[in-house]
């Protein structure tokens, strides 16, 4: 869900509305209901690590016999961009196609007249499409040519964070309980106190089950940067986006400089392991579930398997979210959620063999039937009704939060198929969490702010474009040099010369196009 950023939001220029639909029982039952022929539907979703199947667990073999759809899931077996490349080239895209929001090839899609305007499909099929959607939503995404080509899953309003308090944020610091108890629970929110206690859990624990202990663990770092160390941490210390109503450039700020100078020190002294620079995903779940890592700047439902796998070993040598780095006034940290652009996009492409059986099927989907199907499951065999409030079963319970690829694999529900999932469903009926996620979940509560409005789009292939793109690869650039600088002075000597070339590729312009969509989203959104 990286920020890279588009020419499709860009063209979304339909003014914000006060309000929205909510999702319609009755829609999704009457498709249901209705007697269909068998169909599969081709869906690719542009995601290698999704490989979850369709048809053996309960969730999709209910879905199948209430629709007659089945679904044949295609997904890359490596690199995204490239297998997205190969479809669009070949005119080979499947019936439906889900992408994130912000991938370019989705205005190549768009303006290529591959993919049909949503839209258009309610109107000659199925308009219950305009019940099951927010029309907040609906509006964000309607181009200049009057049409919504993907809907996405995951979208938040400024609206729902005030209306529900169990909206969780996925960043978290985390540090191993037993280890952080040892040492004396240390306060970690100032730079001094981080770095002894990561020298502290370091001499008292320099292995882990006869594997060295990595004082610091992070995700991976790629050619933008790391989120770790860079949006993250800035988000703990509640980096301003904006300053006098104008955008700015959040790896400047001097908080955060002053902690990213810590880590510099932390580094020179040995306590950030060299793997940290070249670990992908899988190299560090696998320390993860290992216990390895002391403490972590990172994405809590990233780690979730690997957490409950710790958990049945011994509760006591778990992952749990503490308060770490704050700014020098102590100010709560801002932990962002998904905006009203959401997650994901999906669409119905041209080549779709039965459009009609697509739109159906999506608007299914999105029903409160579906949502409370994809997440719940089917009430009496995974949850029951308790005074009006669906209560999960025990053994479903207990293999959901024990064994996330078995639960996957018999029952598939808490959407296991996330492609259209309603985050505003998940709360109205969302069961109480349990532990270990549950300490990791509520500690987000406090802190969750709303940051859509800074969300830019600038069109890939355009002169902004490039600058942009450019200037994002020039951070991924500095970002290790900073950490690995032999002093604070070469540090400072690197910040000024990345200022500098940031500058000469023409920074201030890119500003003054993302402020301009800043004040535009304030005020599609009604925010001040």
């Amino acid at each position: 869900m990286k920020g890279k950023l588009s020419l499709f939001l860009a063209m979304t220029m339909g003014l914000g509305l006060l309000g929205g639909c909510a999702p319609s029982t009755p829609a999704g039952e009457a498709t249901a209901e209705d007697e269909k022929e068998p169909i599969t539907l081709d869906w690719y979703v542009n995601y290698s690590w999704f490989t979850t199947g369709w048809g053996e667990n309960l969730v999709s073999k209910t879905i199948t016999e209430e629709t007659g759809v089945s679904v044949n899931f295609i997904t890359p077996m490596g690199n995204e961009t490239n297998k997205l490349n190969t479809l669009i080239d070949s005119d080979s895209l499947p019936d439906i196609v889900t992408i994130g929001w912000w991938e370019p090839q989705l205005q190549e899609m768009v303006s290529g007249n591959m993919v049909y305007p949503l839209n258009v499909l309610a109107d000659e099929y199925d308009p219950t499409f305009y019940e099951v959607t927010d029309e907040t939503v609906r509006d964000w995404y309607t181009l200049s040519d009057g049409n919504i080509y993907g809907y996405p899953n995951s979208t938040l309003t400024p609206e729902d964070l005030e209306k529900y308090d169990n909206i969780a944020s996925n960043v978290t610091f985390l540090v191993r309980k037993d280890i952080y108890e040892a040492i004396g629970s240390p306060d970690m929110s100032t730079p001094e106190g981080f770095h002894d206690a990561i020298v502290a859990a370091k001499e008292m624990f320099p292995e882990v089950d006869g594997k060295p202990m990595i004082p610091i663990g992070a995700h991976e770092f790629n050619e933008d940067g790391c989120v770790s160390f860079d949006q993250y941490l800035q988000h703990f210390l509640a980096v301003p986006f904006e300053k006098d109503g104008r955008k700015i450039d959040r790896n400047t700020d001097p908080e955060y400089l002053r902690w990213l100078k810590m880590f510099r020190k932390l580094c020179q002294e040995g306590y950030i392991s060299d793997d940290v620079f070249v670990d992908q995903r899988t190299q560090t779940s696998e320390k993860i579930a290992e216990g390895r890592y002391f403490c972590m700047l990172y994405q809590r439902t990233d780690m979730a398997d690997q957490e409950k796998i710790l958990y049945e070993k011994d509760p006591e040598k778990i992952y749990i979210a503490v308060d770490g780095p704050r700014n020098s006034n102590g100010d709560d940290p801002v932990l962002p959620v998904n905006g009203i652009s959401g997650w994901t996009l999906t669409l119905i492409s041209k080549n779709c063999k039965d459009p009609e059986r697509a739109i159906q099927f999506i608007d299914y989907l999105m029903s409160e039937h579906g949502q409370k199907l994809v997440y719940l499951g089917v009430e009496g065999e995974t949850y029951d009704m308790v005074d009006g409030v669906p209560v999960l079963k025990p053994e479903i319970r207990d293999l959901l939060n024990r064994d996330r690829e078995a639960y996957d694999a018999k029952y598939g529900a808490d959407f296991t198929y996330w492609m259209l999932q309603s985050l505003t469903s998940q709360a109205q009926w969302k069961p109480e969490s349990v532990e270990p996620m549950k300490q990791l979940e509520e500690w987000t509560y406090p802190y969750v702010a709303y940051t859509g409005q800074y969300d830019s789009s600038i069109q890939e292939d355009s002169n902004l474009g490039r600058i942009y793109s450019n200037c994002r690869e020039l951070w991924g650039t500095y970002l290790p040099q900073l950490l690995l600088a032999d002093s604070d002075e070469e540090f400072d000597a690197l910040v000024d010369a990345y200022v500098t070339e940031r500058d000469n590729m023409g920074w201030e312009i890119l500003m003054d196009e993302m402020t301009r969509q800043m004040n535009q989203n304030k005020e599609r959104l009604h925010i001040e």
